[in-house]
């Protein structure tokens, strides 16, 4: 566990270890001195695969997500975690950097919040890191309107791309 994540996972460690414990049935624990959450199965273990979920579970709150968040993927079997760093996508350094950041966030963090919505995904801006939970499809919708954005297109286009292909999903279901 990073030190930045710390404190909120002693705030949230009862959050945290209900889920894991009550739902897939595993025993877990923080070990203090390796700052480290180990979890195994216990004899009650029903589902083999309860470990990874429980580890990508807790691996998503140790990337920023919200607790209410990461539990998604306890419950749900299509949900996924991809990141990617804005270097991966362009070389920028300085200021560049911090407008890319910017264009990301978005004034008051509407832009992220209008990805995540439009998307239904969760996006996770860690520094020059972005983190993206949600389903496959979604993951990619959100990642090329992210990817658009450090390359430089303005929000309002972004936008406009985002509402034609947030309808077709509304026609669709």
């Amino acid at each position: 566990v990073p030190a930045h994540r710390y404190s909120q996972l002693k705030e949230n460690w009862m959050k945290i270890y209900s889920p894991i414990v009550e739902h897939l049935k595993l025993q877990t624990r923080f070990n203090t001195k390796s700052r480290n959450v180990e979890i195994r199965t216990s004899e009650f273990t029903e589902d083999i695969g309860a470990v990874q979920k429980a580890a990508d579970f807790v691996k998503a709150f140790v990337l920023g997500f919200a607790v209410e968040d990461a539990v998604a993927l306890l419950r749900l079997d299509d949900l996924y975690i991809e990141s990617f760093e804005i270097r991966d996508v362009k070389r920028l350094a300085g200021d560049a950097l911090s407008r890319a950041i910017g264009r990301i966030a978005g004034q008051a963090g509407r832009t992220k919040f209008t990805i995540e919505n439009a998307t239904r995904t969760r996006v996770v801006l860690a520094d020059t890191h972005i983190h993206i939970l949600g389903s496959f499809n979604n993951i990619k919708v959100a990642r090329t309107a992210i990817c658009d954005l450090i390359l430089g297109s303005p929000p309002g286009k972004i936008f406009a791309r985002l509402r034609t292909l947030s309808s077709r999903i509304a026609e669709r279901f």
